[in-house]
């Protein structure tokens, strides 16, 4: 694993790095040792799997407020996705910024989003699957969210006119 800072404060491209032989390849998608070498401190508590059945739907922007916010691992094991971290944390020198980055499974990257920065992704093919690793519990009395399309922020979603959920339809402005 490699991972590569991004323009946002803590968001961070995790680089996979595949061992292929005859047989396939193995890949660690998961290395405490990696992240703490970059000072990130994370320990799983809760792994999700998101299957998403059209290309064009839109999840997010979803966060969790203290005390249970959570630090999140996210990848694309199967289709591909438009990710996008939204840094939320008011004392950040990024604060209202955003960084996007296209995760597939042909391309061996996750993004590492830490607490206070909010996540949403757009798939960009059917069948698309993406896999959570979450430094937290799910806590629905924290778990909160911002418009996708909020002009504020300036984000430029690759697909217009998203399938959404009505609790992303209804989310506040920034």
């Amino acid at each position: 694993m490699k991972l590569h800072k991004t323009n946002l404060e803590g968001v961070y491209v995790v680089e996979l790095e595949p061992k292929e032989d005859e047989r396939g390849s193995f890949t660690r998608i998961f290395c405490q040792n990696e992240l703490s070498g970059q000072g990130i401190s994370f320990n799983i508590a809760q792994s999700n799997l998101s299957i998403n059945k059209h290309k064009g739907i839109l999840r997010g922007l979803h966060f969790q407020k203290p005390p249970k916010a959570e630090d999140r691992i996210v990848q694309c094991l199967k289709g591909a996705i438009y990710d996008v971290a939204l840094d939320l944390r008011p004392d950040s020198p990024t604060y209202g910024k955003s960084f996007a980055a296209e995760l597939s499974e042909s391309n061996p990257k996750s993004m590492y989003i830490p607490k206070g920065v909010a996540h949403g992704f757009q798939t960009l093919a059917d069948d698309s699957r993406v896999l959570y690793f979450m430094s937290e519990f799910y806590s629905p009395e924290h778990y909160f969210g911002v418009r996708w399309d909020d002009p504020a922020l300036g984000l430029d979603w690759p697909i217009k006119n998203p399938i959404l959920s009505s609790q992303d339809q209804n989310w506040p402005y920034i």
